[in-house]
């Protein structure tokens, strides 16, 4: 799955994890160079990988590079763990999910996207 296998490397979690607390706007390439403390050439790679992952989106503004988390494939991804946990039980429900604090989640929220196994749910899924 690379959706699971883009998040297994540290620089890439940790910069999906500035894109998700940087909100719909995003960061621009710089910033995310900046606040990572890598070389733009290793952030850029690093980038490109959540990109092909699904799990974040680039855009230009002018001059500059601007990359958003993707939060509805965020949301499915979050959503396949979930059901899937548990021998396939579930987890019941997620803390702080639904709340009136909670990011919008709704594949969670609402239940589950697809059918057994959530396969096409998850942007990128491969079979096991």
């Amino acid at each position: 799955m690379r959706t699971l296998s883009a998040l297994a490397q540290e620089h890439r979690l940790a910069a999906f994890r500035l894109l998700v607390q940087a909100g719909r706007g995003g960061m621009a390439a710089g910033e995310i160079v900046e606040a990572l403390g890598i070389g733009a050439s290793s952030a850029s790679f690093h980038l490109a990988q959540l990109v092909q992952a699904g799990l974040a989106t680039q855009s230009r503004h002018g001059r500059s590079i601007r990359y958003a988390a993707d939060y509805a494939a965020m949301g499915r991804l979050v959503s396949y763990l979930v059901e899937n946990c548990s021998g396939g039980e579930g987890c019941g429900e997620v803390p702080g999910c639904c709340g009136e604090n909670a990011l919008e989640l709704p594949a969670i929220c609402l239940g589950p996207v697809a059918g057994p196994g959530l396969e096409p749910a998850v942007a990128g899924a491969e079979p096991n």
